[in-house]
């Protein structure tokens, strides 16, 4: 009999606790803590991502983009328009790219996120198309010889594939960087086809007739092994010609299918039966999203000893006085900070503690207001909050010291939808009514003027230091700006993806998380901004603006706020735990 250490290389280690590193994967060790014999092991599973920005089907992508860096373009929104919108992906959320010349559906993509190829097509009618992105636009190059949409598609932007389309074609077309050449046809008609792999080493799926797959050499096609469940159109696709993944499709299926070669097996089903959906990535790290009927949603495939959670918004418990246009700030999701605004009759004086799990009632504010600004970064021994509305602009500033509120330094002008960013004793207001681009900044004692925000806003929001801050959105327009601040300057960084105003944000200048908030309605949408773009994470699972937020961008807090409901004030609390990995570890037993 073979022993462990003759197959694997490695004797069997002896450890207090598991490790935690994916190279231990297929590892056998015993664990004395538990003394248990232990080891980890790969699944495959499906698991939730963040939305896209705009929900449609029939959109184009490229099965060989990575899961971490995927692209989908144009689609349908509804019947019956169709849009030009590029979306990117990070792994973690979508971003805007550069829109096609044409907007199109059913069409066919090839290449990578930052070299994509997009041919084919309906605008209606049939289109011969092509169109090259480089990461940031889109640049139109020679036709297809065949106009046709429902075709099928692989390979990269330099060297691609295009091959059926209705009614049952066979025509395939070979792509070289300048030009389409018709090369070997398909052995069976097919209309609604999906691709994999490469120029000279494909794979044609769905479609149908059936459940045939056909192999491409580089000169021809070979029919080899079928897969199981029939799939007429709306498929995704990954991976290579020797490693494909096949999923969703029509009729809508949640059933995947992984071929080695030479035959298909099935995998982990996915949550969402969809079809007519976008794709990409490789065997082990796929994506599916959007589809029919029409949804927003993302999900991702891996097989890997790594278990993911997907990160996601959950209920916390209540304010006790349900209120809307109040201050918020804190640092961490166990101590956060909520007080004053408008809980629909009065402006309201409260303050609130939050813990992590639910709300205590702390000191109240000298003066009731609404719309106050306040220090993001204040946690509940060190709050600020300036400025404000009741019955007209305040100047009133207050601090609060886990007790009891203590006036301060008023503010530079009375006013009210104030932002603010910093700390107690080192802050920064932004904007507000009137005066919408003064700016001030807070010593701890006194406020004095500082650089000018670079346009007239109110009802943005901000967080970060009073050296290291931003400002996102702002209304009474509905602008999608963010602005940077070092202690002086005022820099433009990228764009939301979503224009808001009245919304809720955590963390830091370079990790910040932006949710909620109105743009001629309330909003449920959450963006993350890594340092240099915005891309969307999961959605709140109320829709709000103007409630109280604090903590990080991995672990935030957003309580009350106004609802598209009647009465609008909430006292609802939602807490946002970010995307976490995990060894899979499993104990080995005897039977």
């Amino acid at each position: 009999m073979s022993e462990y250490k003759s197959i694997k290389g490695k004797t069997v280690q002896y450890l207090g606790t598991d490790p935690s590193e994916t190279s231990t994967e297929g590892q056998v060790w015993y664990n004395s803590t538990a003394g248990a014999f232990k080891s980890a092991v790969a699944i495959d599973a499906w698991s939730s991502g963040a939305p896209l920005i705009t929900a449609r089907r029939n959109m184009a992508a490229s099965s060989s983009a990575s899961q971490t860096a995927a692209i989908v373009f144009g689609g349908a929104p509804s019947t019956p328009t169709i849009v030009a919108n590029t979306e990117e992906y990070n792994g973690s959320g979508w971003s805007t790219g550069g829109d096609l010349n044409t907007a199109r559906r059913d069409f066919a993509g090839a290449g990578t996120q930052t070299a994509t190829l997009a041919f084919g097509g309906g605008t209606p009618p049939a289109q011969s198309l092509t169109e090259e992105y480089n990461g940031t636009s889109w640049t139109e190059v020679n036709d297809l010889n065949t106009a046709r949409a429902n075709l099928g598609g692989c390979g990269s932007q330099t060297a691609a594939l295009a091959f059926a389309g209705p009614p049952s074609r066979t025509i395939t077309e070979s792509w070289d960087g300048t030009s389409w050449t018709e090369v070997n046809d398909l052995n069976t008609g097919r209309s609604n086809a999906g691709g994999i792999g490469s120029q000279t080493a494909a794979l044609a799926v769905a479609g149908g007739p059936g459940t045939a797959t056909e192999s491409w050499d580089g000169t021809s096609w070979t029919t080899v092994a079928s897969y199981s469940t029939p799939r007429g159109e709306g498929t995704g696709e990954a991976g290579s010609q020797t490693a494909g993944l096949l999923y969703a499709g029509t009729p809508n299926t949640t059933n995947t299918e992984a071929y080695d070669g030479t035959s298909w097996s099935e995998v982990a089903n996915r949550a969402l039966d969809k079809s007519e959906i976008g794709y990409g990535g490789s065997q082990t790290a796929a994506l599916a999203c959007g589809g029919n009927p029409v949804v927003a949603n993302t999900e991702e495939y891996n097989n890997s000893a790594i278990v993911i959670t997907a990160a996601a918004w959950a209920s916390g418990g209540n304010l006790n006085t349900s209120r809307v246009v109040g201050g918020g700030s804190g640092v961490s999701e166990t101590d956060v900070l909520a007080f004053g605004g408008d809980n629909g009759p009065s402006r309201v004086a409260n303050t609130e503690e939050y813990n992590g799990a639910s709300w205590s009632n702390g000191g109240s504010m000298g003066t009731a207001r609404s719309v106050i600004g306040s220090a993001s970064q204040g946690p509940t021994n060190a709050g600020l909050g300036f400025a404000g509305y009741n019955g007209g602009g305040k100047n009133n500033t207050e601090e609060y010291n886990g007790t009891s509120w203590t006036a301060s330094g008023n503010y530079g002008i009375s006013k009210y939808v104030v932002e603010g960013f910093g700390t107690q004793t080192a802050a920064v207001g932004v904007g507000g009514v009137p005066s919408a681009n003064s700016v001030f900044e807070y010593d701890g004692s006194t406020w004095s003027s500082a650089t000018a925000y670079p346009i007239s806003t109110g009802g943005s929001n901000a967080c970060g230091t009073e050296t290291a801050g931003i400002v996102v959105g702002g209304g009474p327009s509905y602008v999608a700006t963010a602005n940077e601040y070092d202690g002086s300057t005022w820099t433009s960084t990228g764009s939301l993806n979503t224009p808001k105003a009245q919304h809720g944000t955590a963390g830091i200048q370079t990790l910040a998380l932006i949710f909620g908030g109105r743009n001629t309605t309330n909003l449920n949408s959450t963006e993350e901004y890594d340092g240099t773009s915005f891309s969307t994470s999961v959605s709140l699972a109320t829709a709000r603006g103007n409630g109280g937020s604090g903590g990080t961008a991995s672990a935030a807090v957003y309580g009350g706020g106004g609802t598209n409901s009647s009465p609008s004030s909430t006292a609802v609390t939602e807490e946002f735990t970010g995307e976490t990995s995990a060894l899979n570890v499993e104990t080995l037993t005897t039977s």
